[in-house]
Order: C-alpha cells, then structure tokens, then sequence
C-alpha cells in the first residue's frame, strides 16, 4: 500500500489574486479505504477555497484524490491529510472540505477541517 503524495497536485497562478471569491469542487465518487476491515469507504468531497496566489488543477486534485482508493486510513485523517496537503500546496486565504461518507452498519459520519490563513499574510 503506497502513501498518497502531495506532489500529484499542480497549480495555476489566480487571475484575481486582488479580489476575494469561493472557489467550490464537489468530488461525489470520493474512495478510502477502512484500515481495519480492508473495505471501501465512499463519499463525497466537497472542498472550498479562498485562493491566494495559487489555484489547483482540477485534473491533478483528481489523480490525487486516487491515491486514496487503496490507501487505509480512518475518515478523520483523510480529511485532514487532504487539507493538510492541498494547503501545503496551494497557501490559500481560506479552506474547507467537508467530508460525507455513506451509512455503513447504520451510522453516517461526516467530517469538516477548515483552515484560516494567517493575517500577518495580508500585510505582506
């Protein structure tokens, strides 16, 4: 099982870097795996950005998101390894994903991360 890697992504420059607006990417075929049982998780993704900068390819986020298909971790830290990695990659002003994975055994489990850029970067 390899480790999914932050270096599929790729970026383009913002063409408003000046203006603030949402940038909003639903994945609803999103695939983990249980590191317990070996089975799949499925959900859907719904990733929003206030980029700086930076914005991210959407053919790069979807290979990237790939690697998860057959990498064991539990929702929490998927979730958080993704925003992890896309804000490592992309330094935006703002970000969330929120994470809704389908009913297994009855229970639903829905996780959001969200990450606020520094103000210290505006004065820059």
């Amino acid at each position: 099982m390899t480790e999914p890697s932050r270096d599929l992504l790729e970026t383009f420059d913002n063409p408003y870097s000046d203006r603030d607006y949402v940038v909003e990417t639903v994945c609803p075929e999103f695939t983990s795996m249980c590191p317990k049982t070996g089975q799949p998780d499925f959900g859907t993704l719904t990733i929003s950005y206030v980029a700086d900068q930076k914005c991210y390819e959407l053919k790069a986020l979807k290979f990237y998101l790939q690697q998860y298909r057959n990498h064991g971790a539990f929702y929490e830290d998927v979730t958080n390894r993704i925003l992890d990695d896309l804000v490592a990659t992309l330094a935006p002003r703002w970000m969330s994903i929120v994470a809704e994975y389908t009913p297994r055994g009855g229970l639903s489990t829905s996780v959001t991360v969200e990450f606020e850029g520094s103000t210290d970067d505006a004065a820059d």
